[in-house]
Formats: structure tokens, C-alpha cells, sequence
């Protein structure tokens, strides 16, 4: 027998390439179904309220503007701190402290407007009493980064007692009660809607425009990504972390700040406990936006997604007439359901690495 004709080395070949091939069609699977998980959920969601809207009242829930333009509206205050909460998770943090700084900013946007409304035009005084929220959210936020960037304090920790200073200084500041606004600009802009499209939305799409290019197109945006893959080697790397998380948490801050001030202008009033059923809703939507907890991955465009997910869940239920507790429940399983999709894409990427 010669060298020519021995054909081990050969089959074993033939053996192992289609198994190789298998392994990386079924990671491509999970990975492509771990990205789009939260727009898969919400089609999902859609398909079953119009189904159900057909069968119990021979209605329509695709079909109606109001019922899209109720849902946006809904969506807007969660994905607002939503927004915030994605840059702190792609970090490898969290921020815990958003609703109630989103509860205080409100209560300042109330009492600004007012104030500024006796002594210059009502625009005048909507405009500076929502930048005056958004600029006194950025305190907290500034504490925020302090604590971690400087003093070492775990975020959650850091954010959780923050979550309690913001609580109390907003009710302080509302006196225990809600602060009515007393400005028909600032009703309008809460209410009111340009060409069927409520001023709300289009204040917040522009704003999550300017977040999405922050994230994606800037160099803050590559350095937050950076730190939450590996903090070790971005630091190697010459990013200066510190510096980094200090403006993180002013950003998520400010960005509860925004969610606030428009809280005040759709109430027409300012409430401290505003934000405080939205924290958890907020990280949900980041979650099933396809955000790692682990820090490193995470989109807003994702986030977009999860906060209509549970928007469309709210509403649906709401316009189905179903108790509201089962949002509760209809949330937490989409939830769990993310979170074991995620663990897939880790285990098909790990096991991946280990050949």
C-alpha cells in the first residue's frame, strides 16, 4: 500500500464538516432570533389582540389610528427612561433611581411653569420649565456618577439610595400632593397633535433620534460599549472610564428629566410618584429590547421595540377589557422568555468558542 491510498485522514473530513456545519446554522438561528426577538414579540402581540378584538366584538385593533396613536402615547414615559437605562446597561451597570428622579422632575417642570408664567409669555415659561427639569434631573444623576465613578459604590447599591433621596425630596417639593399646572401651552403640548400625530410623540421621537446616533455614531457611544464588553481592556485601551460613567448617569438622569417634564405636560400637573411604577417597566424594555444585563450589547432601536411591547400589552388589555393585574403577568413572561433566549445566544456563543 502506498501513501496515495490511504483515505483516513479524508473521511474523518467529510465526518466532521457537516457537523461543523449544523453548529453554526443552528447559532445563526438563535443569534437571529435573539436580535429580533422583541419586533418577533410584538408582531405577535399584534396578530393576537386583532384576533381577539374579531372574534369577541367583531372589531378592529390594526385597524384604528386611535387605538396606534394610544399605544405611542402610552409607550412614550417608559421608553424615556428606557433610553437612559440602555446606555447604563450596555455599560454593565443600572439605574435604579430614574423613577422617582423622573417623579422629582416633573414636580420642578410644575412649579417653573407656573412661576414663569406670571412674569414672561406662557411658552416662554413651558420651554424654560421643561429645561429646568431636565437641568435639576441632571443633579441626582451627577451624585449618581459620583458615587460610582469615584467612590466605587456598586450602581445598584448607589442608585437604590438615590431612588430614596429623589422619592423624598419630590414629595417634599409637591407638599404630599400633585402640583397642577396652570399653562395652556404646556396642556397643548401634552394633549394636542399635529396632523393626527400628538406632540408627545414627536417631541420623543426626535430625542430618541439624537440618543440612537449617540449610541451608534459617536465615540461615547463605541466607548460605552467598550467598558461593558470589558472594562479591563478599555481601560487599557486609554478610555478613561471615570470620566465615562460620571456623564452616563447624568445622561439616563436627564433622560428621566425629559419623561417628567412631559409627564407634567400630559396630567397637566406634576406628581413626585410619576415614574414609580415606569423603573421596571423601563429595564424591561431594555431587556427584551435584546440588551445583555451583563453589559457589552444592547441597541435603542431594540429598545424602541420592548418599550411598544409593553405598550401594546397595557393598552391591548386595556381596550380588551381585561383586569389590568394581567399586564403584570403578560410582561414577566415575555421577560422570562427574553432572558432564556439570551442564555441560548451565550451558550451557542460559548460553546462556539470552546471548539
Amino acid at each position: 500500500m502506498t501513501i496515495d491510498n490511504i483515505e483516513a485522514p479524508k473521511t474523518d473530513q467529510q465526518h466532521v464538516a457537516p457537523q461543523a456545519d449544523h453548529s453554526d446554522q443552528a447559532k445563526t438561528i438563535v443569534n437571529r432570533i435573539a436580535q429580533l426577538r422583541a419586533w418577533l414579540f410584538l408582531a405577535a402581540l399584534i396578530v393576537i389582540f386583532e384576533i381577539w378584538a374579531r372574534i369577541d366584538f367583531g372589531g378592529t385593533f390594526i385597524g384604528s389610528s386611535f387605538n396606534w396613536q394610544s399605544v405611542a402615547v402610552f409607550a412614550v414615559a417608559p421608553l424615556l427612561l428606557a433610553i437612559g437605562q440602555t446606555f447604563v446597561i450596555i455599560s454593565g451597570g443600572i439605574d435604579l433611581s430614574t423613577g422617582f428622579i423622573m417623579g422629582f422632575a416633573a414636580v420642578i417642570a410644575a412649579h417653573v411653569t407656573n412661576i414663569a408664567g406670571l412674569y414672561m409669555p406662557l411658552p416662554v415659561a413651558m420651554v424654560l420649565g421643561i429645561l429646568v427639569a431636565m437641568l435639576a434631573a441632571a443633579l441626582p444623576g451627577l451624585i449618581n456618577g459620583l458615587l460610582i465613578s469615584r467612590l466605587k459604590v456598586p450602581p445598584f447599591i448607589g442608585t437604590l439610595g438615590m431612588f430614596g433621596v429623589a422619592r423624598g425630596t419630590a414629595f417634599l417639593l409637591a407638599g404630599g400632593t400633585t402640583v397642577p399646572v396652570k399653562n395652556s401651552y404646556f396642556a397643548e403640548l401634552g394633549n394636542g397633535r399635529f396632523y393626527g400625530v400628538p406632540y408627545l410623540v414627536i417631541v420623543t421621537i426626535v430625542f430618541v433620534i439624537i440618543m440612537h446616533y449617540l449610541l451608534s455614531q459617536t465615540r461615547f457611544g463605541q466607548h460605552n460599549y467598550a467598558i461593558g464588553a470589558n472594562a479591563q481592556a478599555a481601560r487599557r485601551a486609554g478610555i478613561d472610564i471615570r470620566t465615562h460613567l460620571l456623564r452616563l448617569y447624568i445622561l439616563s438622569a436627564v433622560c428621566a428629566g425629559l419623561g417628567g417634564a412631559l409627564y407634567a405636560a400630559r396630567f397637566t400637573a406634576g406628581a413626585a410618584q410619576a415614574g414609580e411604577p415606569l423603573l421596571l417597566d423601563s429595564v424591561a424594555a431594555v431587556v427584551i429590547g435584546g440588551a445583555s444585563l451583563f453589559g457589552g450589547s444592547g441597541t435603542i432601536t431594540g429598545t424602541i421595540a420592548g418599550a411598544l411591547v409593553i405598550a401594546v400589552i397595557q393598552y391591548g388589555l386595556v381596550f380588551m377589557n381585561v383586569e389590568p393585574f394581567w399586564q403584570f403577568i403578560a410582561v414577566g413572561i415575555v421577560i422570562i422568555i427574553s432572558v432564556l433566549i439570551d442564555q441560548a445566544q451565550r451558550r451557542f456563543s460559548g460553546a462556539k468558542q470552546d471548539e
